[in-house]
C-alpha cells in the first residue's frame, strides 16, 4: 500500500482518525492563504470597462487557476443516449408536439376620415348648365392686355365687426370662361373714417360688356369711390345716423362726381376714349355704432338691392328694375359718362340681411324661385356662412345665367 499524501487522511480509528483529519485541513488552508475574518472582507471593486465580474481569490494574468480542492458530484446521472434514438419498441407512443401559436395580426392602420368636399357647386332645373363650373382658358395679354390677364377668375373676401358680419366675392361668368375673356365685375369692402364717424362701404361695379376696357374701370371705381367717401366720412356718417336723405344725397353725388372726374383721367393716361372704360356702382354704406340701424345706398346703372328678412326676399330695394326680372332696356347708366346716383337711406332690424350685387345675381334672384329659395336657406341668419361655403354657395346654378356674379352681403346681428 502506497504512502499516504498530504492530503490523503491516514486510516485510524476513534482520537487519532479525527486529529489526523484535523491536521490535513490545517494544512489546506495554509496553502489558500491567511484566514480573513468575515466582517473585514473587503467589497469587491468594480472592475474596468470590459473585464468581467468574478469571485473568489482573483488569478493573475498567466496563472493557470488551481483544480477544486472537491469535484462535486453531480446530483443525477444523465441515462445514456443513443445516437441513433430509441428503438421502436422502446419510444412509446409518439407525442406530436403542440403546433406554435400563430403570430398576432398585425393592427390595421386606422383609416384616415374622408376630406370634406363641397364639390361642383348646387344648380336649378333638371340638368346642370353645359359649361363646366371651373376656372377655364385665362385671359391672354395679347387680347385682354396686363390689366385683363391679370384679373383672378374669382375674389373672396369679408369682415366682421361688432354684431355685423361681411361675406363678399366676385367670379367670372361662364360666357367669359368660355371665351378666355377676363371678368369685368368688381367687389370691395373697405373700412373708411375714424372714431364715431367709422364706416363700412360695401360695393360692386359691372364692367359693361361692350366697353373694351370695362374690367379696369370697375376696378378703378370701386377703388375712387372708397377714396372720395373717406373724405367725406365724418358728414356722411352724421346724415346716416340722423336719417338725413337730402344730406346723404348730397355727399353721395359728389362722391360719385369726383369718380367720374377720375375715371376721364385714367382714360385721358391710358390714351383712351372714357366711354371704354364704362361701368357701374352700386355702394352700402353701414355705420359701425351698433346704435344706429340705418344704412345709406348709393346706386348708378343696373345691378340689384335685396333684403332677406324671417326667410322671405324683398328685391325691389333702391328701385323696381330687377323685381320681375325682365330686362326693359339694354341701356344702363354708367360712369364715367353718367355721374348721377339714386340714393337711399334703410332701416334694419336684427337678423336682416342685405344683399348688393350686379345683375348676375339679381336678375336670377327676382326671376328664378329655386335660386331664391337656395340663398334664402343658405344665407339665413341661423349660421353664417364662412368665406369657402359663401363662395361656393354664390356659385348657384342657373340655365342661361352667364354673366359675371358679384356680391357684397352683409349680416345684421343684435348689438352685443
Amino acid at each position: 500500500m502506497p504512502e499516504p499524501t498530504a492530503y490523503e487522511p491516514e486510516e485510524a480509528d476513534g482520537l487519532d482518525g479525527l486529529d489526523a483529519t484535523f491536521r490535513q485541513n490545517e494544512a489546506i488552508l495554509r496553502e489558500s492563504g491567511p484566514a480573513v475574518p468575515a466582517d473585514q472582507a473587503a467589497a469587491p471593486s468594480v472592475p474596468a470597462q470590459g473585464s468581467p465580474w468574478h469571485t473568489g481569490r482573483p488569478v493573475h494574468p498567466g496563472e493557470v487557476p488551481p483544480p477544486p480542492a472537491h469535484a462535486p458530484a453531480p446530483a443525477y446521472a444523465p441515462a445514456r443516449q443513443d445516437p441513433a434514438g430509441p428503438l421502436p419498441d422502446e419510444a412509446g407512443p409518439r407525442r406530436t408536439p403542440a403546433p406554435e401559436p400563430a403570430p398576432a395580426p398585425a393592427p390595421e392602420p386606422e383609416a384616415e376620415p374622408p376630406l370634406p368636399q363641397l364639390g361642383d357647386p348646387w344648380h336649378g332645373g333638371p340638368k346642370p348648365p353645359l359649361y363646366r363650373p371651373v376656372p377655364q382658358a385665362a385671359p391672354a395679354v395679347r387680347s385682354a392686355g396686363i390689366e385683363g390677364a391679370l384679373v383672378p377668375d374669382l375674389v373672396v373676401d369679408g369682415a366682421e365687426h361688432g354684431p355685423l358680419t361681411v361675406r363678399a366675392a366676385s367670379v367670372r361668368g361662364d360666357s367669359h370662361r368660355y371665351q378666355a375673356e377676363p371678368r369685368q365685375d368688381s367687389v370691395c369692402v373697405a373700412r373708411i373714417g375714424s372714431g364715431e364717424s367709422e364706416l363700412l362701404v360695401l360695393g360692386v361695379a359691372d364692367g359693361v360688356g361692350s366697353a373694351p376696357l370695362s374690367h379696369v374701370g370697375s376696378q378703378k371705381a370701386c377703388a375712387l369711390a372708397v377714396g372720395a367717401l373717406d373724405r367725406v366720412a365724418g358728414p356722411l356718417a352724421a346724415a346716416v345716423a340722423e336719417g338725413d336723405l337730402a344730406g346723404f344725397t348730397a355727399l353721395a353725388r359728389q362722391a360719385v362726381a369726383e369718380v367720374a372726374t377720375l375715371l376721364r383721367h385714367e382714360a385721358e393716361r391710358y390714351g383712351r376714349q372714357p366711354s371704354e372704360f364704362a361701368t357701374t356702382l352700386r355702394l352700402l354704406v353701414v355705420p359701425l355704432d351698433p346704435a344706429v340701424r340705418v344704412r345709406g345706398l348709393l346706386t348708378l346703372g343696373d345691378g340689384g338691392t335685396a333684403m332677406l328678412r324671417e326667410g322671405r326676399w324683398n328685391t325691389a330695394l333702391g328701385g323696381a328694375e330687377e323685381a320681375d326680372g325682365a330686362v326693359i332696356d339694354t341701356r344702363t347708366p354708367a360712369l364715367p359718362t353718367t355721374r348721377e346716383p339714386v340714393a337711399t337711406l334703410i332701416s334694419t332690424l336684427p337678423g336682416d340681411v342685405l344683399v348688393v350685387c350686379t345683375d348676375g345675381l339679381s336678375t336670377p334672384l327676382a326671376g328664378d324661385q329655386e335660386t331664391a329659395r337656395f340663398l334664402a336657406r343658405a344665407w339665413s341668419q341661423e349660421r353664417v356662412p364662412g368665406p369657402a361655403d359663401f363662395l361656393w354657395q354664390l356659385q348657384y346654378r342657373v340655365k342661361s345665367y352667364d354673366d359675371d356674379r358679384s356680391a357684397a352681403v352683409l349680416w345684421e346681428g343684435p348689438a352685443r
